[in-house]
């Protein structure tokens, strides 16, 4: 069987494991890079520890996508997270699996990651161009004949793999570049949209509270006909709002409803292991065991101190008041609040700011069976420009790894029998 010339456009995750694929096939694997180093997205993922997959079930995965996973049903059987963690763990990569079923290296860097990835693409001879932008991908009678790099002639390929990501982080190079050049080839964009990123609240409260954290609370968001619930977990006040894990996975819903011009509020619980009558309950034993204490000191051993000051602001209680002075209402106020603090969400976080990109080429026009354009043949699809996105947890960089592989082998085979 004669090797084929196969382009891999864009070097993050999808399109690495895409020219690996492509490599155990073919021996002639051109990987283009516009930066001088590959995966420089892939080293931001969580929070540079990189958390590559999850062992939740193919159901269960399929459940964590915005809309669309029933769409990676075929990618995930051909390479799912059990393959993945193999083939970090075969090239000398340990792995743990921590909460919520999360995986990550044992390393706890996305360095370790990408070395893997690194060292695997050179034992495959991938020829890896750096500093290359791609201008355009050049096709013939429907067919994909090779690629324009910017300011060089063209290159001629039998298949060509597009992996050039989304429009957020685009320092890291995801400009939505590729998009637009499939675009002007036919493809139909979905609207780009900021997927795992923070949301605006109206009130000014967070301003007050920029910058803290606050650990085992939940949220739940309502648009007054659904709600949403979070698990217990982390969240982090920004200039504008709210912003940390539990706000990253409802952040796709909570868009959608406000792209549909919906009030939409979120109900925090900064005690959710307590009822309100135990919280009511632990404030009277409080306020009897110490008549002459202020409130403001009980709310320290409540809340951290900034919050707690507010939370007294809001149920309009004085700060100085003692414990044997805080009448019935007010209490209630207060466990009130612990339990329920309701805002209203405004707006989200820039495109820019946005951990994944929403929106994509239409998944009506690719082969889910090989992540070919049903459009130009020749052409794959694969990762973070195509319209999925999940919540966090290892979901998308599995997909990606998954439509990369897919696209990968696909992109090999079909242009072997050319």
């Amino acid at each position: 069987m004669q090797d084929k010339r196969i382009a891999i456009v864009g070097a993050g995750p999808a399109g690495m494991m895409a020219a690996i694929r492509a490599a155990c096939l073919s021996r002639q694997v051109s990987l283009f890079e516009r930066n001088s180093s590959p995966g420089r997205k892939l080293l931001l993922s969580g929070k540079g520890r990189c958390n590559i997959t999850n062992t939740s079930s193919l159901e269960g995965f399929l459940k964590r996508f915005s809309k669309n996973g029933e769409f990676l049903r075929d990618a995930f059987k051909k390479f799912f997270n059990q393959e993945l963690i193999d083939f970090f763990r075969h090239r000398g990569l340990e792995l743990k699996v921590e909460r919520q079923l999360r995986v990550f290296p044992a390393t706890d860097s996305a360095e370790s990651v990408l070395e893997v990835l690194k060292k695997e693409l050179a034992k495959k001879s991938v020829k890896i161009n750096y500093n290359s932008k791609i201008h355009d991908i050049i096709v013939k009678d429907n067919r994909v004949t090779g690629v324009l790099p910017e300011g060089k002639s063209p290159l001629f390929f039998e298949s060509v793999v597009m992996a050039t990501g989304g429009a957020s982080y685009s320092f890291t190079g995801s400009d939505a570049g590729g998009l637009k050049i499939v675009e002007g080839k036919g493809h139909k964009i979905i609207k780009l949209r900021p997927g795992l990123v923070g949301l605006k609240v109206k009130e000014g409260y967070p301003k007050l509270l920029e910058g803290l954290t606050l650990k085992n609370i939940s949220l739940e968001f309502t648009n007054g006909k659904k709600r949403i619930s979070s698990e217990v977990g982390e969240m982090v006040f920004t200039a504008e709002g709210i912003s940390g894990p539990l706000v990253f996975g409802s952040s796709a819903k909570i868009i959608d409803w406000l792209d549909q011009k919906e009030e939409v509020y979120v109900e925090i619980n900064l005690k959710p292991g307590l009822s309100i009558e135990k919280l009511d309950n632990r404030l009277l034993r409080e306020f009897k065991a110490n008549p002459k204490k202020g409130i403001k000191s009980i709310m320290k051993g409540i809340l951290p101190v900034k919050l707690g000051e507010l939370i007294l602001k809001i149920a309009r209680v004085a700060p100085d008041k003692k414990a044997n002075q805080i009448s019935s209402k007010e209490r209630d106020s207060i466990t009130g609040l612990l339990s329920c603090w309701r805002l209203e969400i405004c707006g989200c976080g820039s495109i820019e700011e946005g951990m994944v990109t929403r929106g994509g080429v239409s998944l009506k026009e690719i082969d889910p069976r090989t992540m070919e354009s049903k459009i130009v043949k020749g052409l794959y699809f694969c990762g973070e420009m195509i319209d999925i996105d999940a919540d966090t947890g290892g979901f998308n960089l599995q997909a990606a790894f998954s439509t990369g592989y897919l696209a990968g082998e696909s992109a090999a085979l079909s242009a072997a029998v050319r």
